[in-house]
């Protein structure tokens, strides 16, 4: 009986499984637009069946340590995620690592072609704020470096996970509310996985606490201060005015409540307003705004700290690392 292969799948394994050339399958690494979209697929799967990761550094390395981390967020445009990604890039550049910022956006074929580059690249860690797939799930469980998913606690993290429970704060948020008397509230989030736990969260205690029905919106990724207009107008036209608007961050908060006063409204007398991640604008608008303030420089302290800890070839202290959260009473609500 044969033993099965041990040999590193290679770049022939991957274009003779997806039935293409070994140039073609160089040209997707290299800028998967190139390819069309159902060869680009193809190779897709390939890649995922065969374990196959590319060596994307010229000439290979004398050292197995690159000194580099890929940091993947999906935006920088009002993201809740800046904090804690200068935090991160600042400590480890000073401890000679260089940082690798890449940008996913919102489709999960851009995720996993980001994750496969920085992997081809042979970086020690990669921090990313995006859900995985289960084919990129399988790459990352072979990669050898270090894989970091932060602002989320997933049941059983590939690699480790720093961050918080979304549900918990949507039942923290539930109860503080309805403690301040607040009975029809609306939900205002960005479409996403965590928005959508939290918002769960927050419907399952509300209605646990006697609350009735819950009224949502949502707005695409990123939120943006201009969706707030949209969403008033929406709220304008409902049968019965909320009370207090929930949003999913500061920005759509501060929107609702720009719109909110331009229409003569009394923030929060008329209605409140709530909002998500504590922002610098969450401080310095008048009324101040209500949110949730998640620690996110220690986010990045605790996955530098696990990039270091990793790098000495012990197994990690854990496997998910909560952070918590704080809601922080304001003006706004």
């Amino acid at each position: 009986m044969n033993e099965p292969s041990t040999r590193n799948p290679t770049l022939d394994d991957v274009a003779a499984l997806a039935s293409v050339s070994t140039a073609t399958v160089s040209r997707y690494l290299n800028n998967p637009k190139v390819v069309a979209a159902a060869t680009a697929e193809r190779i897709r799967e390939a890649i995922a069946q065969t374990g196959y990761i590319p060596n994307m550094l010229a000439g290979g390395l004398a050292s197995s340590k690159s000194k580099m981390v890929s940091v993947l967020i999906p935006h920088l445009t009002d993201s809740i995620f800046n904090d804690t990604i200068q935090t991160m890039a600042e400590e480890l550049a000073g401890a000679g690592t260089t940082v690798m910022m890449g940008l996913t956006g919102v489709a999960p074929e851009r995720t996993d072609e980001m994750i496969l580059a920085a992997m081809g690249r042979r970086v020690d860690a990669i921090i990313s704020t995006a859900p995985l797939g289960p084919q990129t799930r399988e790459l990352v469980e072979r990669f050898p470096g270090l894989f970091i998913q932060i602002w989320e606690l997933p049941e059983n993290p590939p690699g480790i996970a720093v961050g918080f429970s979304h549900r918990d704060v949507g039942r923290d948020v539930a109860r503080f509310l309805q403690s301040r008397g607040y009975r029809r509230p609306l939900l205002v989030t960005a479409e996403g996985a965590r928005a959508r736990i939290r918002s769960d969260g927050f419907i399952e205690e509300w209605q646990a606490l006697g609350g009735g029905e819950v009224a949502q919106a949502q707005v695409d990724i990123p939120s943006r201060f201009g969706h707030a207009r949209r969403i008033f107008a929406d709220m304008r036209r409902m049968a019965e005015l909320p009370d207090v608007v929930v949003c999913g961050s500061d920005y759509l908060a501060q929107g609702l409540i720009v719109e909110a006063q331009a229409a003569g409204l009394r923030v929060p007398d008329q209605l409140a307003v709530m909002g998500f991640g504590n922002s610098a604008l969450a401080g310095a608008m008048r009324p101040t705004i209500t949110t949730v303030d998640i620690d996110g420089s220690r986010i990045a302290r605790e996955a530098i700290a696990a990039i270091r800890h990793h790098a000495t070839g012990a197994p990690p202290l854990a496997r998910s690392i909560d952070v918590g959260f704080r809601l922080i009473e304001r003006e706004s609500a």
